[in-house]
């Protein structure tokens, strides 16, 4: 990484914009700091997280992975289900089973209850990586330990706003 810079380049993007694009309006300013925002902390979270998941030889989505698997009732999921709940395709979903099963930490069984269909299990040895990596990332609070309680409320909050108008999900909450 270079040396810090000594202005915010994302205010300062956001300056540039504004002069050269005056007609956007304001709301149009704030929307494009914003996302560049949200672009680069997810830049810094990944790189963060995968650092810190590297000597289990995990990546972020083989953990995600794991943890699903270790919150099902019975340790194990059908692939496609895996897919839904990590909102990905059947293509990533079978390349994080491909790594974790090549690294030992699930194996795959035929679905007794859809013959065409497999299950992911989480071995034992995949439960005590999991749980290993999870006390790794409790540490630093998943990367957001600069934030309090109450600002990572409100960023879930209005993340979760984007994520309902985007289709992810129906919000079941009373308005």
């Amino acid at each position: 990484m270079s040396a810090r810079l000594p202005f915010d380049p994302i205010e300062r993007a956001g300056q540039s914009w504004a002069k050269h694009y005056p007609e956007a309006g304001e709301q149009t300013y704030d929307a494009m700091r914003a996302v560049t925002s949200i672009m680069r902390a997810q830049q810094i979270l990944i790189a963060g997280l995968d650092a810190a998941l590297r000597p289990f030889n995990l990546t972020f989505s083989r953990y995600e992975a794991l943890v699903l698997l270790t919150f099902s009732s019975s340790g194990s999921l059908p692939l496609s289900k895996i897919g839904e709940r990590l909102q990905v395709h059947a293509t990533s979903v079978t390349n994080v089973i491909d790594r974790l099963e090549a690294a030992g930490l699930v194996q795959r069984e035929p679905n007794p209850r859809d013959g065409r269909g497999t299950l992911a299990v989480i071995t034992e040895q995949g439960r005590r990586v999991v749980d290993e990596a999870t006390r790794e990332l409790h540490r630093n609070d998943f990367g957001l330990q600069a934030l309090t309680t109450e600002e990572l409320q409100r960023l879930f909050t209005v993340l979760r706003r984007l994520r309902i108008d985007a289709g992810d999900f129906a919000d079941q909450r009373p308005s």
